[in-house]
């Protein structure tokens, strides 16, 4: 009896003993039998992770900018009462993107110190990464509960509305960012630099840099040219 002729992929898999799922050109150099996987097998976890967390990272900068676009259509929309440049004080807003900012290079800091397993170092930039973080949320909160004082409260007219929501959704991020961070030093301290811990710093690396980001945002478009700049 004949034997029925070999498929494709068993023919390229014998001629290249290397590549297990048959991903070498067929007979002739033509196309390629493909089954879905490479020849290093499926990717590394850490990559795996990485990619679900920037989708995550991708629907929070769809939220992020739903409220942008709500904000900009209400900026004008005061009722009579105060605009952007009669309430806004720069120079407090500069110190806050100034600790933001100078907040996630010492975020950096501390991710390269895990990567090279210094327990001391990647504990003290998290720890200093997380006093800068606090300190901006101080004076944010501040700066919401001045407002309200003088009447400027979310109630008092769209603009507000939109603005306490916009800063107030950033503000509720870094909060809970603090809280994460928290838990990380926690955890490296207990458990060390193992593989799941630091791909757990790298998503929360990933998530401070994206709030920076989403600030300067923030700082450019609602209290610079809120304020007639």
């Amino acid at each position: 009896m004949s034997s029925s002729p070999a498929h494709p992929a068993e023919l390229s898999a014998s001629h290249n003993p290397r590549d297990p799922y048959a991903l070498g050109r067929g007979h002739g150099g033509h196309g390629a039998a493909a089954t879905g996987h490479g020849e290093g097998g499926p990717a590394s976890k850490r990559v795996i992770v990485s990619y679900g967390f920037w989708i995550y990272l991708l629907s929070d900068i769809v939220m992020f900018s739903a409220f942008f676009a709500a904000y900009a259509v209400l900026a004008g929309e005061t009722a009579g009462g105060p605009r952007g440049r009669d309430i806004f004080g720069l120079g407090r807003v500069a110190i806050e993107t100034m600790l933001l900012l100078l907040s996630s290079f010492t975020c950096g800091l501390g991710s390269i110190a895990a990567e090279k397993k210094d327990m001391r170092a990647t504990q003290l930039w998290l720890l200093v990464t997380g006093l800068l973080g606090f300190a901006f949320l101080v004076i944010e909160v501040q700066e919401f509960a001045e407002l309200i004082e003088q009447g400027a409260g979310p109630q008092r007219s769209a603009f507000l509305s939109s603005f306490f929501a916009l800063v107030g959704l950033h503000g509720l991020h870094v909060g809970v960012g603090l809280l994460w961070l928290g838990t990380m030093m926690a955890q490296i301290a207990v458990k060390g630099f193992k593989p799941n811990i630091r791909r757990r710093l790298l998503c929360f690396n990933l998530f401070w840099h994206a709030l920076d980001i989403i600030w300067v945002g923030v700082f450019s478009i609602v209290y610079l040219l809120g304020s007639g700049l």
